[in-house]
């Protein structure tokens, strides 16, 4: 039996995303992993490389910024870069032992290289600007190119950086939904994509405490309107409403994971009181928190349902 919301508040993993350090091999212009666990645990992280991810033989919960949804075998999803994400499995799906996923990092100077060299793949450019919300490809899509994905593991390096671009190009023309309410686009000036990585990390190890610009300003050297400025430029949101966003998405999960009270949510989340949590909830899901939490525990029974009945 899959229960999603029987977890003890003491078994959640630590909430704070962690920035992963992605290597990319000197003689490869990206980076392949085929990863294959017998569980995939909760890891919640982002990096500043794209990433693409067909998961396969497994079901469980996505996690993309704000956004929480069940996933299942098949999968496919693009983030851009500093996306906090995971996924966290609950049951095998088909005769497969393992959960499996196929994953393909590359950086935005990789993409931006392939689109000046070469006008044709000019669609690539939209397809990475979009990408910054996370993007959801429709089940045909996955149908059509889930043989070359689990395939291009086998082919030589040259012919699989080469897989690897026809495969977005098919992307990029494909159906798709938006994952995440919110991106982060950091500018090209190397300068600002430093600052940003700073800031960043700050305010994923702090957004649930009060907010206070005088430590980022610290930490970048800059003043609080040249830190706004330089904040906004990169992911079209005040700082404010970037935190807004990250403590949605760490309610969302407790909402979903746990059973734990709304005044506990909200100050584990670093909002001042459960009217405080209700207000802002509404604002970005369009739903109070308790309804948003019935939604999931309804789709859990209806999961299981066929289960109980035919034991």
């Amino acid at each position: 039996m899959i229960t999603a919301f029987t977890v003890e508040p003491k078994e959640l993993p630590a909430m704070q995303p962690w920035f992963e350090t992605v290597t990319i091999p000197p003689d490869r212009s990206w980076l392949l992993f085929d990863r294959q666990l017998p569980d995939f645990p909760f890891n919640w992280h982002y990096h500043p490389e794209f990433e693409l991810t067909l998961t396969v033989g497994s079901r469980g919960m996505r996690f993309v910024g704000d956004q929480i949804e069940r996933y299942d075998d098949g999968d496919l999803v693009l983030l851009g870069p500093n996306l906090p994400h995971a996924w966290q499995s609950e049951a095998l799906a088909g005769e497969g032992g393992l959960h499996r996923a196929i994953i393909c990092w590359f950086t935005r100077e990789w993409v931006e290289g392939l689109t000046s060299l070469m006008p044709e793949y000019g669609s690539l450019a939209a397809l990475a600007a979009e990408a910054g919300r996370g993007l959801q490809f429709s089940a045909e899509t996955v149908r059509l190119l889930r043989p070359r994905m689990l395939a291009i593991g086998t082919l030589s390096p040259a012919r699989q950086a080469l897989e690897l671009q026809a495969i977005l190009l098919e992307l990029a023309n494909a159906e798709r939904r938006h994952l995440a309410a919110g991106e982060v686009q950091p500018g090209e000036n190397p300068r600002d994509r430093e600052r940003m990585r700073r800031v960043l990390a700050w305010l994923h190890a702090h957004y649930d405490k009060p907010l206070r610009l005088a430590p980022l300003c610290a930490l970048t050297h800059l003043t609080d309107s040249q830190l706004q400025r330089v904040f906004k430029r990169s992911t079209r949101m005040s700082i404010s409403e970037y935190v807004a966003q990250l403590r949605i998405g760490k309610a969302c999960r407790l909402l979903v994971e746990t059973d734990l009270p709304m005044s506990h949510i909200a100050a584990e989340c670093g909002f001042s009181d459960a009217a405080h949590l209700a207000r802002q909830f509404r604002v970005a899901k369009g739903l109070p928190p308790s309804h948003y939490r019935q939604r999931f525990k309804h789709a859990d029974l209806d999961r299981e349902r066929p289960r109980r009945t035919a034991a």
